[in-house]
């Protein structure tokens, strides 16, 4: 199950590995086997372009789906379709719901994988909540997923967390495990 991934935004390149990942657990979590993903990581002046071209709306948002098969997709088709996010709206999501953007990141790579698997919210209500409900089990399936370190401070925290392993190796207990963000 490949991900070929492009980023066309400069401050999406710290997250490239991250979402090319995240699209690979979606994918085994949903159990879509053998076929490829395209994702497209934009700014909002691409994501509006597509959004006014595609679906007659001159605003960007958050996620755009171009599946390339009907529903219901057959498996083992070679390539689902294409996944394109918007990192200027995921961020401005992110602050505003007062989320870590990998989070924020995570719900559009299973909301667009979900759409290309021909879910859709926007069909009726009853189709919002099976949406919904595939979401969560996808999210609870994949867990978290540390977000790529970037920048000097970045590079300080790997520097410090090395020095703790080697602190923490001379010790007779193993060193605790942490998780989160930081």
């Amino acid at each position: 199950m490949p991900v070929a991934f492009t980023c066309r935004v400069p401050a999406g390149v710290g997250w490239s590995r991250y979402l090319a990942a995240r699209g690979r657990q979606v994918l085994r979590a949903l159990d879509v086997r053998r076929s490829e993903l395209s994702m497209a990581l934009v700014g909002d002046a691409e994501m509006q372009r597509l959004n006014r071209d595609y679906r007659g709306q001159d605003r960007p948002t958050d996620v755009l789906a171009f599946p390339l098969h009907a529903p219901p997709v057959a498996a083992g088709v070679a390539s689902l379709g294409d996944v394109v996010i918007s990192l200027d709206t995921a961020i401005l999501a992110a602050r505003e719901r007062r989320r870590p953007l990998a989070a924020v990141l995570d719900e559009l790579v299973i909301h667009g994988v979900l759409h290309l698997l021909g879910y859709d919210h926007e069909r009726s209500p009853a189709e919002a909540r099976r949406m919904a409900r595939r979401a969560r089990a996808v999210r609870k399936a994949i867990g978290p997923l540390a977000p790529p370190l970037r920048g000097p401070a970045a590079t300080r925290r790997r520097a410090a967390a090395a020095d703790r392993r080697v602190a923490c190796a001379s010790r007779s207990r193993p060193p605790a495990i942490r998780t989160g963000r930081g």
